[in-house]
């Protein structure tokens, strides 16, 4: 009967800590660009093997602003949102997953010479409504002086053999060399020269008006006809992001396990996870920093004891030298006093050695004024601190009454 409890108690505790060892699977929203949603899918792809966080895609691709909405009202856990999203207190970031390059092309034989000229009479394709493409292409045009009817937007995006190209494409991409390879007749824009960045150009006027967008140069040849020389642009993070109360341990384990997949990401997506927790600057995410991220980025920050051991230590050896020099003050102080109060011995012994039995009872009247004299100066001692009250003086005390009676009673 006693084995069978022990059985039955074992098999419960291994099934107890089998369920503490399952998998948190936490629900990421689809996004809408097929490019992030591959994207979406190949991370959700391997976590699937994680032993402590899963990622499961929801069914419905949505937009940003969408996205956003869904982690608000908790239908979802985490999303990728591009950095320049409108703030939003609830919302944190776990981590930055990929720079997204803005890509403004054309067909080759359109005049490009401005981008006026680019984007007049042609049709664009600027993304979806309220994604980070169109709301930076509005921008542009608002830039430029133009309006909607200076230009005709395209439904279907560029990348399609069925549509072919439009006039001009403005999307936001993660850099991919074999995307533009169906289309070699078409070229990028470029915003100025590399030359002109840090040097109060157009691009700089860019960033410093949208400081979550920072200057990008696409290097020569990297999409081959498509970029003949270097192209200068812009480009932003697009942000891995949760509730803000999503548990803290939970986020931890995921950007620990994210930093674990940067190979096998990278080996997928080139650019994928360039930056690393410690890289991220607070103040470049549009959301805070999400408690488990910061953990996470602080996990080898070292302890408050670790932190100010140098200067307790340096504290405890300024108190040893200060209590051992008091110690030694304290030494000197009474070898002083004992020093004093040896003189007053001599003084005492000698004015004994100076009378003889034979000596004259003035000359005894004498010394015993004298040694009353002496004691009246070391009690004068003694009551100004300069001599201590201790067998010392006791016993000089004691030595002169002595010699006092003796010579009164001869």
């Amino acid at each position: 009967m006693r084995k069978i409890q022990i059985t039955f108690v074992l098999l419960a505790l291994a099934a107890l800590f089998g369920c503490d060892n399952k998998p948190v699977e936490l629900r990421m929203a689809t996004p809408i660009s097929p490019v992030d949603r591959e994207i979406a899918q190949d991370f959700s792809d391997l976590m699937a093997s994680n032993e402590s966080v899963t990622i499961q895609l929801a069914l419905q691709p949505q937009s940003d602003e969408s996205a956003i909405a869904s982690l608000l009202a908790g239908d979802v856990d985490i999303a990728l949102i591009p950095n320049n999203m409108k703030f939003q207190a609830e919302i944190a970031t776990v981590m930055p997953f990929y720079p997204t390059v803005l890509h403004i092309g054309y067909k080759v034989g359109r005049n490009a010479s401005t981008a006026v000229n680019l984007i007049k009479g042609a049709t664009v394709y600027a993304g979806e409504e309220g994604s980070a493409s169109r709301q930076v292409f509005e921008q542009i045009i608002k830039g430029l002086k133009l309006s909607t009817s200076d230009f005709s937007y395209a439904a279907s995006p560029f990348m399609t053999r069925d549509t072919g190209t439009q006039d001009v494409f403005v999307i936001f991409a993660p850099i991919s060399p074999d995307r533009l390879e169906p289309f070699p007749d078409v070229r990028l824009f470029s915003i100025g020269s590399p030359d002109d960045i840090g040097r109060g150009s157009t691009i700089d006027a860019a960033t410093m008006l949208n400081p979550e967008f920072e200057a990008f140069v696409i290097p020569e040849g990297i999409y081959d006809t498509a970029t003949p020389g270097p192209v200068v642009t812009v480009a932003v993070d697009m942000l891995l992001v949760a509730r803000r109360d999503l548990d803290e341990a939970v986020v931890y384990d995921l950007v620990q396990q994210i930093s674990g997949l940067r190979p096998a990401m990278a080996s997928r997506k080139p650019g994928l996870l360039q930056r690393t927790s410690a890289e991220l600057d607070a103040s470049r995410s549009t959301f805070i920093l999400h408690p488990g991220l910061v953990a996470y980025m602080q996990r080898d920050a070292p302890s408050v004891y670790e932190r100010y051991s140098g200067i307790a230590e340096v504290v405890v050896t300024l108190l040893i030298a200060l209590a051992s020099a008091l110690i030694a003050g304290m030494k000197i102080y009474r070898i002083r006093r004992k020093n004093r109060i040896d003189v007053f011995y001599s003084e005492a012994i000698s004015i004994r050695d100076s009378v003889t039995e034979s000596s004259r009872r003035e000359e005894k009247k004498t010394a015993v004024q004298q040694l009353g004299d002496l004691q009246t100066r070391a009690f004068d001692m003694l009551v100004n601190e300069r001599l201590a009250a201790d067998e010392s003086f006791r016993i000089f005390i004691t030595l002169s009454n002595d010699i006092i009676h003796r010579l009164e009673s001869n």
